[in-house]
């Protein structure tokens, strides 16, 4: 009842402002509407891929509105598990919506100085506001709150992911979103030639947060080939059936010191097994190597994680944690007549080693799932089956099957 109460109070906030937004879109239309031509007026409000797009006369302002809804059913439990005690939950079904989110976009004064905010309805959390200086394809600027390009897997927004969501490692490497600056662009040479670049300074506590715990900040790079010349776009799966071949291999890397082994879109958390709280405890060095590849309707990715955690606070040394996962999707029509054009299949394997010095330590995932695409990735339904396999030196194995069905929608 009290989260339903904060929900509502948050939505009295946020729709008078929206109104308030497209009341003065109106009015700049009116100002402006002796110098509209007819071909002007019917493109003022259009509807894309980006939502519905508001658009003054002189092209100088735009406002995209966008919405959301994800609904989800699980069994035996949605969560992936964290612990051995996690496989004890056997007995759980349950639906919800999954996420509800409204977008909004676009660009102020000059089409190369954007903008963007995104708010999770559901939780009531403002998750990205950012402007970007986007003027120049090989030098471009960024600043505020976003998810920071770290990995692909968590950098793809959750609607684009060929699975119903994120692999097993993303919440041990991810380190989502933080606020912060940043610089990026492509460094493109003809043909092989061709390079993405990205640069930030973070605060290094995570999403929400207004405050560092000590004068060291998080540092963060990643630098991208994009080998046949072309980007592989920051979506699941070849959807266009790509006529020509794009593929990428990328490292990045972040070094941070903080109270904070992990992040997720709550904010700053812990691991399991690093509990302490207190200010710079943790120093954290982490490297990912990724590749990606789309070809006539096949996609491969994959990430190789290391990570090393130092408790400055404790003499136990350093704690090496290292993961992989890899995802292939294909659309069988090319091949079999009887096969539904708008059916995808995709598969995943994931496996985490809490600690590389303990060889007999691992959690693993293997995934398949369908894809029917209505309208690409804004309008889809998810269909997913996961098997959970842990293994501990000093525990007996723990397995569990899941099942998962998602409908997906972007309006």
């Amino acid at each position: 009842m009290n989260s339903t109460r904060v929900n509502l109070s948050h939505l009295v906030k946020i729709i008078p402002f929206f109104f308030f937004l497209i009341f003065n879109f109106s009015l700049a239309q009116e100002n402006d509407s002796s110098k509209l031509t007819s071909i002007t007026k019917e493109k003022a409000i259009k509807h894309t891929s980006k939502g519905f797009v508001f658009t003054t006369a002189d092209e100088k302002f735009e406002l995209q509105l966008a919405s959301r809804l994800q609904f989800r059913f699980a069994a035996p439990d949605d969560q992936d598990p964290i612990t051995f005690n996690d496989f004890r939950n056997q007995d759980v079904r349950l639906f919800k919506i999954n996420r509800a989110r409204l977008k909004i976009g676009g660009h102020a004064y000059q089409p190369w100085l954007k903008y963007y905010f995104e708010y999770e309805l559901g939780q009531s959390i403002l998750l990205d506001f950012r402007i970007m200086l986007e003027k120049w394809p090989w030098l471009n600027f960024k600043a505020g709150q976003w998810k920071v390009e770290y990995t692909r897997e968590r950098f793809i927004s959750s609607g684009n992911q060929q699975l119903v969501d994120r692999s097993l490692l993303n919440r041990t490497f991810t380190v989502d979103r933080q606020q912060g600056v940043s610089i990026y662009g492509n460094l493109n040479g003809g043909g092989s030639a061709n390079f993405d670049y990205w640069l930030g300074v973070f605060t290094g506590t995570g999403r929400g947060s207004r405050f560092n715990d000590d004068s060291k900040m998080m540092y963060f790079g990643r630098f991208q080939w994009n080998i046949f010349g072309r980007e592989v776009p920051f979506s699941g799966g070849d959807l266009q059936v790509s006529e020509k071949p794009a593929a990428l291999i990328a490292l990045a890397g972040i070094t941070n010191t903080s109270p904070y082994t992990r992040f997720s879109s709550s904010g700053g958390g812990n691991l399991a097994g690093f509990e302490g709280t207190n200010d710079g405890q943790y120093t954290i060095k982490q490297y990912n190597i990724e590749t990606a590849f789309n070809y006539k309707g096949f996609s491969w990715a994959s990430e190789f994680h290391r990570k090393n955690i130092v408790d400055n606070f404790e003499d136990s040394g350093s704690t090496n944690l290292g993961g992989y996962y890899l995802t292939a999707g294909y659309f069988p029509y090319q091949i079999f007549n009887f096969w539904p054009k708008p059916l995808e299949i995709a598969m995943r394997y994931a496996e985490i080693r809490p600690d590389l010095t303990i060889t007999k330590n691992k959690q693993k995932e293997l995934a398949l799932a369908f894809n029917w695409f209505f309208v690409g990735h804004l309008n889809k339904l998810t269909t997913e089956i996961t098997k959970f396999t842990f293994e501990d030196q000093a525990l007996p194995q723990s397995d569990e099957l899941r099942f998962r069905l998602q409908y997906e929608i972007s309006f």
